[in-house]
């Protein structure tokens, strides 16, 4: 009975999306604001699937465009600032936040969050306060755009390849695994280069995790 009280709701696409804060102030001057973190709710007793637009993506990048929130449960999304210049300072930007159930394409619900980037954290009071309204004024219609140059398996492998420690450790393990294991008798190698079964084994548990790196890279 209660799916079947809730579900008119969900169909209609009224469902309350709860996200802190609503509103994001980049400072220009200030790198520790220059990426800031979303938190998305999830109280209900159903799994979410939520989606991240913006309506200026490429000065964004956001860690997890797309992805699941489990019931009682939360999400953080980092959002890093990539385009700081005076340019852009005052522009307001939107991120809408779209959440569906997972056995639905449709949007469940939305919400919409307001971006700023600020020359400094230190403005008179008098001016922040000005912006600060201003923001809050700023209601107009905008139009959304995926996070198509954020997706997580696309930014990684946008950011690095696996790194130069990652690739000289698995030549390590790899060098491991190729020499003689103690008691073999009939080996060109010098005695001190022979290694335990257990040393070897440690090697290829390496090895293992660092395929693992560099595959998810």
């Amino acid at each position: 009975m209660q799916q079947q009280r809730r579900q008119p709701e969900l169909v209609e696409g009224n469902l309350p999306v709860f996200v802190f804060p609503t509103e994001l102030i980049f400072y220009a001057d200030d790198q520790s604001t220059h990426k800031q973190v979303l938190t998305l709710y999830n109280p209900y007793e159903f799994a979410l699937k939520f989606k991240v637009l913006c309506t200026t993506p490429n000065k964004y990048v956001v860690a997890d465009a797309a992805g699941t929130v489990k019931p009682q449960c939360c999400v953080d999304i980092v959002i890093r600032h990539r385009d700081v210049r005076a340019a852009h300072y005052g522009v307001i930007d939107k991120f809408r936040l779209q959440v569906s159930e997972q056995s639905q394409r449709k949007a469940l619900g939305r919400k919409e969050v307001i971006a700023t980037l600020l020359p400094s954290a230190k403005e008179p009071p008098q001016q922040k306060e000005e912006e600060e309204k201003r923001i809050k004024e700023h209601l107009a219609e905008s139009v959304f755009f995926e996070q198509t140059l954020c997706q997580p398996g696309k930014n990684r492998t946008a950011s690095s390849g696996p790194s130069l420690l990652t690739v000289f450790l698995g030549i390590v393990c790899i060098a491991a695994l190729m020499l003689p294991t103690l008691g073999e008798m009939e080996s060109l190698v010098p005695l001190y280069l022979h290694l335990s079964v257990n040393q070897k084994l440690v090697a290829a548990y390496v090895l293992g995790l660092i395929t693992m790196v560099i595959l998810r890279t």
